[in-house]
């Protein structure tokens, strides 16, 4: 019985020290990704280094009511952001396809990347237990490809607004 707790207590304390290691924080280093986008073309963060900051924000599925009120205010924010020298990802695990429709009916005007076996949300510590799904959270990595903010606390209509923000306060401090 001593033994079979003693293994109990390793195993469930060695899955947490190995999920622990695993948790991006701010200046660290952005895990690098390939996806497709709604277009079928490959997107490398690897191709933003020392040209552009870079927000990825992972959503839990396209045509949600969310997922919809936070891609339109990232389309309408893009002009900004784009003026502060920054790209915008939206990241989830629906298939190119799925993202092609959503990406045309609202008229959307950046890259929505499809990470359909959830290897990146995983990299990325967004995934949800047991769906294949993300968790709604934004990141801003610096064209260094450092990550500079983590929000997990996302308000899809004022998501945009507050990267714009974040990325002048961020930039003005490199």
């Amino acid at each position: 019985m001593i033994r079979l707790l003693r293994s109990f207590i390793t195993i469930f304390f060695g899955f947490l020290i190995v999920n622990i290691s695993y948790a991006l924080e701010i200046g660290k280093p952005a895990p690098l990704f390939s996806l497709k986008n709604q277009e079928g073309k490959i997107i490398s963060l690897q191709d933003n280094k020392d040209k552009q900051w870079t927000v990825v924000y992972f959503y839990p599925k396209a045509g949600t009511p969310g997922c919809t009120t936070q891609a339109c205010a990232f389309r309408d924010s893009i002009k900004v952001i784009k003026n502060k020298g920054a790209v915008v990802y939206g990241v989830s695990t629906d298939s190119v396809a799925s993202l092609k429709e959503f990406h045309e009916k609202h008229k959307l005007t950046f890259d929505l990347l499809s990470d359909a076996d959830a290897q990146i949300t995983k990299a990325y510590g967004t995934k949800m237990a047991v769906m294949n799904m993300s968790k709604r959270i934004t990141f801003i990595i610096d064209d260094k490809l450092v990550i500079r903010s983590i929000d997990e606390n996302v308000d899809p209509a004022l998501d945009a607004k507050k990267v714009a923000e974040k990325i002048s306060e961020l930039s003005s401090k490199k």
